[in-house]
């Protein structure tokens, strides 16, 4: 039987989590990049960086520094619902158009 791992894990945080370092299993620069960036979209938000500890590890690392002593957790839990909420959009955008017709073709020729 296999070990079931946590999706996103705390690694060190200020008492308050204003300032915290989470782990997030099973994802790669894709939703790093596009996590940091809906971060960021956030006001509250100091600061944020994600990395890749090693590319042999299946995890990343995302930090988030908050002002007025604001919660990095809520703040990554709203953030993670909006990309959510973005890619549902992009993806009912392709749909629609795919039913519709309204796409180039291209035909390749030997």
């Amino acid at each position: 039987m296999t070990e079931t791992v946590e999706k996103i894990k705390l690694l060190k945080s200020a008492p308050d989590f204003s300032t915290a370092t989470y782990q997030i299993h099973d994802e790669s620069h894709t939703i790093g990049n596009a996590l940091r960036w809906m971060l960021m979209k956030n006001y509250k938000v100091e600061f944020c960086g994600y990395s890749v500890p090693h590319p042999s590890e299946n995890v990343i690392n995302i930090r988030i520094q908050m002002y007025d002593n604001a919660s990095s957790l809520n703040t990554l839990i709203d953030a993670l619902s909006q990309l959510d909420n973005v890619c549902e959009a992009v993806e009912d955008s392709y749909l629609a158009s795919l039913r519709e017709g309204i796409f180039e073709r291209w035909e390749e020729r030997y």
